[in-house]
């Protein structure tokens, strides 16, 4: 009598080693490791070298003060631009190479279980995403370290970071942007199962990301901006205020850990139910419904933030931009006494305070806009009169703003201070730091 074994399913390490293989064996991999652990170092080292510097893009103005600027400058260009289009090469086409190949008969025969070979799909896909993150990560801090040397950096609210406190969070900030990483590659996943050949697939998470970029340019509700996984991507600048700012990195994380999972178990579902017999198959009978669950989340998701934190509003008042001038005026304020050689003083010791007006004073002092004015008061000990200061701001959706200095010259002008690093712009000319939108987070 002959007894019949059924074959057992390969190992789930087996399956990830193979498709680990499969993935760095092709061009387009390759060719993305190179370019993110040698374009990122050539790029920072260019920049920093340059006069002119990338000042409307966040840390730009520090560039060639200290080499850890460069990695949050390239942090900033990634979240926009590289990380969406990574995640749309290597997730986006995972699943779709099988597809315009036609070898899913044949690696369901040599897997045998279609919930491992989904397994060892994703994992591969993720393993490259994070060699790739790592690459742009490690080779940016090199090339700034090279070129602009190990120097403290000056945080998103003035004060100014020693060399390892700013090196901790290069490193923080850098692994939060997993979180939205993740939320993009699940849509990747997604969308590789949903339209299968169909080059859609491959667009959905640059579309999605571009989508999303977009929408943190309106004037949403904190709670809708937070609802979404791109806010991930600009959230990490909280990490450079003292105290850090830890509230809207948290949720935003969250979120984008949340879409992750969705989207990953939409995949998945999709994929199980897939017919791998038929080799026309283009998964158009779930494109409908697979969005579903997404907005579903999305909107309990703005849903709790709303009633948890509470933010109903821009989260942009008068209160906090006068708060978050003055704090970052008196930081900056010692940083120039430093470099001018003059004696220094202390925060408390300055009481510096700002008043600030929205559209001279003609409209509600709330929400973003280029039209807001600022006059810093401060005092010198042992010295009896009252300084002031004016700056122009313009600030974004996302609480971001630039403090142009609009007088005293000798104050806040344009002029060029002798430092160690070389000649520098006053620090008190113009300055970049943010309003935070959640009320109570700090810490």
């Amino acid at each position: 009598m002959t007894t019949t074994v059924a074959a057992r399913p390969v190992p789930l390490s087996r399956a990830y080693r193979f498709e680990l293989v499969k993935l760095f064996a092709t061009w387009r991999i390759r060719l993305l490791v190179l370019a993110c652990w040698l374009a990122p170092a050539v790029f920072v080292a260019a920049v920093s070298e340059q006069s002119s510097l990338p000042v409307d893009t966040l840390f730009g103005r520090w560039m060639n003060a200290t080499g850890w600027a460069g990695p949050l400058v390239m942090l900033g260009f990634a979240g926009t631009y590289a990380l969406p289009l990574l995640t749309s090469v290597v997730a986006g086409d995972v699943f779709a190479a099988e597809d315009r190949l036609g070898t899913w008969r044949h690696l369901l025969v040599a897997v045998r279980s279609a919930s491992r070979l989904f397994a060892a799909k994703a994992l591969a896909s993720l393993t490259v995403l994070l060699v790739l993150v790592a690459g742009m990560a490690v080779s940016s801090t090199a090339g700034g370290l090279l070129t602009a040397g190990n120097r403290a950096l000056v945080g998103f609210d003035g004060h100014l970071l020693a060399p390892g406190d700013a090196a901790t969070g290069v490193l923080l900030a850098w692994v939060s942007v997993l979180a939205p990483t993740l939320a993009l590659a699940g849509l990747g996943l997604l969308g590789s199962v949903l339209w299968g050949r169909s080059p859609m697939g491959l667009l959905l998470p640059a579309v999605a990301a571009l989508a999303m970029a977009l929408a943190q340019l309106l004037p949403l509700p904190v709670a809708v901006r937070l609802a979404l996984p791109s806010y991930a991507f600009i959230a990490w600048n909280g990490l450079f205020t003292a105290p850090a700012q830890l509230g809207p990195l948290l949720v935003a994380a969250g979120v984008s850990l949340g879409w992750a999972v969705a989207a990953t178990t939409l995949a998945y579902l999709l994929f199980l139910r897939r017919d791998f017999t038929n080799a026309a198959h283009d998964g158009s009978g779930g494109r409908a419904l697979a969005a579903v669950p997404l907005v579903v989340l999305f909107g309990a998701t703005a849903a709790i933030v709303a009633v948890a934190t509470p933010a109903l509003g821009s989260g942009i008042t008068q209160d906090k931009v006068q708060r978050s001038v003055a704090t970052a005026f008196a930081h900056l304020y010692r940083l120039q006494a430093g470099q001018l050689h003059r004696p220094d003083v202390t925060e408390a010791e300055l009481a510096a305070t700002a008043a600030c007006t929205k559209g001279d004073g003609l409209v509600e002092a709330e929400g973003p806009g280029n039209d807001w004015r600022c006059v810093v008061s401060w005092h010198l000990p042992g010295v009896t009169a009252t300084g002031s200061a004016i700056y122009q701001l313009d600030v974004t959706a996302d609480g971001r703003y630039v403090a142009d200095g609009d007088g005293p010259k000798e104050v806040n002008g344009y002029f060029q201070v002798r430092t160690p690093g070389g000649d520098q712009p006053n620090p008190l000319w113009q300055f970049d730091a943010n309003v935070e939108l959640l009320a109570t987070t700090k810490g």
